[in-house]
């Protein structure tokens, strides 16, 4: 009987294996969209009832500027590439949140959130599109779906998101906030480290569709690697024990990211 399970097991995951759209890398995909979505939709909506929403003022308007700009411009680039499903998906939203939090998320179907304490990093429209292009890299390659997934096999072995929440839904709850980026004070929790260096990609490429200048990404983290000080690194850069070596993975893909952007 155990032998069957485990064989049933490795074919559930092998056909629950999904492509990351534009990298073709590949990974666990046992929750759907249409899952995870509801969950998402509550969980934001929380966190704009249990926070100062400022995105009416100036800084506000420029990240809904930027953001509106970029979400349009990698909608396009998806259906130009056969993602017209993906495309689809998406419902964006983007917020403005006062805190101290040198931060920013996007959870999947597009509901992003800046904190004002990322801001003065960002100094320019530019400057958020960087940030802006990383968090919708993360929903777009669906990395919130692969952690939960990865996160239900590791706790409760293969199954389904249902089940899941029914065997220890507080357990499951907390799987849910970890994949998707928020913890007990709203901040990100960590993304694995293959997800940043990936986001860290199709952002400095979903920038320069949208008409940013992708060589303005290195200085920003230049920028946000001087925030810490010496001391302990914004949250921002807590999956990047090494920034000076993300830097040097964004000058190594500038010459592609170039050929999109159009001055």
């Amino acid at each position: 009987m155990k032998k069957i399970a485990l064989i049933f097991g490795i074919g559930l995951i092998t056909y629950a294996c999904a492509k990351v759209p534009l990298t073709g890398r590949s990974q666990l995909a046992l929750v759907s969209s249409e899952e995870i979505q509801p969950l998402v939709n509550e969980q934001y909506d929380q966190v704009l009832e249990e926070s100062k929403v400022v995105t009416s003022t100036a800084d506000g308007q420029k990240v809904l500027k930027v953001g509106n700009k970029m979400a349009k411009a990698v909608e396009e680039y998806l259906r130009s590439s056969g993602y017209d499903e993906l495309a689809d998906d998406f419902s964006w939203e983007f917020n403005l949140l006062e805190s101290d939090q040198v931060n920013a998320w996007c959870m999947p179907g597009g509901k992003v959130a800046f904190y004002t304490g990322i801001m003065p990093i960002t100094e320019t429209e530019t400057g958020i599109a960087v940030v802006m292009g990383h968090e919708i890299a993360h929903a777009v390659a669906a990395h919130s779906r692969e952690r939960m997934s990865n996160g239900l096999v590791a706790n409760f072995g293969v199954g389904l998101l249902s089940s899941a929440i029914g065997q220890n839904p507080t357990l499951t709850q907390a799987i849910f906030l970890q994949s998707v980026g928020i913890g007990s004070e709203l901040g990100m929790l960590s993304f694995s480290r293959k997800h940043e260096t990936e986001a860290d990609q199709l952002g400095l490429t979903f920038m320069a569709i949208a008409g940013y200048d992708p060589r303005e990404a290195p200085i920003f983290w230049e920028r946000m690697q001087a925030q810490s000080g010496g001391e302990a690194p914004p949250e921002f850069l807590s999956t990047h024990p090494d920034p000076s070596n993300r830097i040097k993975k964004l000058n190594e893909w500038m010459p592609q990211a170039l050929e999109f952007y159009k001055k």
